[in-house]
């Protein structure tokens, strides 16, 4: 874990501090998860697919002190929610999806982390749990948190809150899974438990990341591989991951929405599946020959094209992503990153007007190698690699342009400046 600065002792005093009031016991007791938001620098919208993705944590996320209750009783409290969750361990969890057909992309919109809301990845974790044939016998005294103002940026937050209490339930019962098996358990809390439609790039990046590696993953087979860069000391000193804030909490898009993307995906590779002699297989992109791509994309109708387009295209982005990560290239890389953003906005057709806008002024602001949204661009954030040495000044200058484009929105932000610096961080984890 070396070079990882977060989270800081501090931090994880005052977690236990918590904890060890709400349990009654001494603090030395208390665990903390830690499991850290991710970025995809490469691979957007992709992974549902099975396509190649890249990821990386940052040094932001989630953290959730526990104790073993002693008992199937847990009990939870949240940072940045009010109330307390309660229920018991031995209690069959039930699917409750609580969006509606139609409804754009939520992973990480208020609308699951609200008050009523936010008790249900606790739950989701133990139903992925007994959904496989595993009975939890422990359940746990917890209070978690996020790192502030981070909870609707596109970076995540829901799979971080998933594999947290997936890892605090387990540690609690003495359950001993890999980060495979957690890959799986987390699908099944936000796929059939939440119901919503995403692939495995989320947690798949929380649960795999190494500091100073950039986890490559094809999505169709599950394997990955850590892509380490060239003297990674200096390399890792000489970038730092930039978050810029639209403001924007909740979606201002009548966009469908990400759902509607998957379905298009979907059909457009039932049709070049059919038109090459494959319509046996199952109906994702990946399982589309490129050949068979271009061979049979005239088929398309302009919507499904483009979905394809953008799927076939960002594959090859990643592939080129890996080499000039791994050749120390970043402003080959951040170019590549850039193209993707510009493909998620002319090809998958995501993103409201405030984050183009913010995309548009990351591309000008000084040092900064590439960007494109983190999630589909609807509300949230803009990530940007950019050279450590101009960071402050990137952040200045894109305070000061999205403050003179989007005034209101900006008022929203919950810094004084409308980005922050991070550093690259590390896989999720107990201590």
């Amino acid at each position: 874990m070396s070079g990882v600065s977060w989270p800081r002792e501090n931090e994880l005093d005052e977690i236990k501090e918590i904890v060890s009031a709400m349990a009654g016991r001494g603090p030395e007791e208390v665990r903390v998860v830690v499991s850290p938001y991710r970025i995809c620098p490469l691979g957007a919208h992709i992974d549902h697919q099975g396509g190649t993705v890249s990821a990386m944590t940052i040094n932001k996320g989630i953290l959730l002190g526990f104790i073993p209750s002693d008992d199937t009783e847990v009990i939870l409290r949240s940072g940045q929610f009010k109330g307390e969750v309660r229920f018991s361990v031995d209690e069959v969890q039930q699917p409750r999806p609580i969006r509606k057909k139609g409804e754009s992309h939520a992973t990480d919109s208020p609308k699951l982390q609200e008050a009523g809301n936010w008790g249900n990845f606790a739950r989701g974790a133990v139903y992925a749990l007994q959904s496989r044939g595993i009975s939890l016998t422990q359940g746990i005294t917890g209070y978690i948190c996020g790192s502030e103002g981070l909870d609707s940026s596109g970076l995540s937050s829901s799979a971080a809150a998933g594999v947290a209490y997936l890892l605090a339930f387990e540690t609690a019962n003495n359950l001993t899974m890999t980060p495979t098996e957690n890959i799986e358990y987390d699908r099944l809390i936000e796929n059939e438990y939440l119901g919503l439609k995403n692939g495995i790039l989320d947690q798949s990046a929380i649960l795999l990341s190494s500091h100073g590696f950039l986890t490559h993953m094809n999505c169709k087979t599950k394997e990955h591989k850590l892509v380490p860069s060239p003297k990674q000391s200096d390399f890792q000193k000489s970038y730092k991951i930039l978050l810029a804030f639209s403001g924007l909490r909740n979606a201002l898009t009548n966009s469908p929405g990400y759902n509607l993307r998957v379905v298009e995906c979907n059909e457009a590779a039932r049709i070049l599946l059919k038109a090459s002699g494959n319509d046996n297989l199952d109906p994702r992109l990946c399982n589309v020959d490129p050949e068979a791509y271009e061979t049979h994309k005239g088929l398309l109708e302009p919507n499904l094209a483009k979905r394809a387009e953008h799927y076939f295209s960002e594959n090859m982005r990643v592939m080129k992503g890996l080499e000039a990560w791994a050749s120390g290239n970043l402003e080959e890389f951040g170019k590549l990153i850039s193209a993707s953003g510009l493909s998620s906005i002319q090809n998958y057709e995501c993103g409201c007007e405030p984050l183009k806008q913010l995309y548009e002024i990351l591309l000008r602001a000084p040092g900064v190698y590439g960007t494109r949204f983190s999630g589909a661009g609807f509300r949230g954030c803009c990530l940007a690699f950019v050279d450590a040495n101009l960071a402050e000044e990137a952040v200045t200058f894109v305070t000061e342009e999205y403050h003179k484009a989007q005034p209101k929105h900006a008022s929203q932000i919950f810094t004084e400046k409308a980005a922050l610096i991070c550093d690259a961080g590390d896989c999720a984890r107990v201590i």
